[in-house]
């Protein structure tokens, strides 16, 4: 992974699962890394058992917080969006708290990342963003309320950023993985086709920020399934409960 060696990326979402595996390639290639998340003390562990990472403590959800981390962050090369929420929910098990928690966390917090990161990276003509989605955001599906609906407004400000950036030096692109198993996908009670590890996803993930391409949805053919449910009618996607 040469293309990663010597360059400074922000990690966002770092602790564990896939941020923690996604922090370990980027040292193992020789990028100088900076991981943030909310937990110092996963943070320190993290550091240390990666022995070639800077720690940068950091609440996506607060506006403060993520304007004192930019204030000590210095210069980067590239940001990765890897911050996420998830609680399944029905609609008959409505919860407006946690809906508004992922949403809060999945999406806007990406919001006032971006809000710092960005105007830089215009500014000097070059930058690498990556947001990390989900396979979710394409189609409302059963126990994801809140979580499909945060994902799917990351992949439109995604395509809406792709549009704007054409031409001005900034690299953006989304990453949309399948069910990866963690501590956060332990919580389902359904089947989860593909269920990959994190150490899988990651490498997707690392080989996706070594590219130009924008988009980069993965497993397959999980992926392409979930892409052909917006193609059906809704006659057919709704009949069965």
């Amino acid at each position: 992974m040469t293309a990663l060696r010597g360059k400074t990326y922000w990690l966002i979402g770092a602790s564990e699962g896939l941020g923690r595996e996604i922090a370990k390639g980027l040292v193992g290639a020789g990028a100088h890394v900076i991981v943030s998340a909310r937990s110092q003390d996963r943070l320190q562990t993290l550091t240390w058992a990666l022995g070639g990472a800077r720690p940068l403590v950091m609440d996506v959800t607060d506006d403060s917080s993520v304007e004192v981390a930019v204030k000590n962050l210095g210069p980067i090369d590239g940001v990765i969006y890897n911050a996420g929420a998830y609680v399944p929910m029905r609609s008959q098990d409505w919860d407006s708290a946690e809906a508004m928690a992922m949403m809060d966390v999945n999406y806007c917090g990406a919001l006032r990342v971006l809000g710092h990161v960005l105007p830089a990276f215009i500014a000097k003509g070059q930058g690498d963003i990556t947001l990390i989605g989900s396979l979710a955001g394409y189609h409302g599906l059963p126990a994801a309320v809140g979580y499909a609906a945060s994902k799917a407004a990351l992949i439109s400000l995604a395509e809406t950023m792709r549009h704007d950036l054409r031409g001005s030096g900034v690299t953006l692109r989304i990453v949309n993985p399948g069910f990866i198993k963690t501590r956060l996908t332990d919580k389902n009670d359904f089947a989860m086709p593909q269920l990959m590890s994190s150490e899988v996803a990651a490498d997707h993930v690392l080989r996706a920020i070594q590219r130009q391409r924008f988009r980069t949805d993965f497993p397959r053919p999980f992926s392409w399934a979930i892409k052909i449910l917006a193609l059906l009618p809704d006659w057919v996607v709704y009949r069965f409960k």
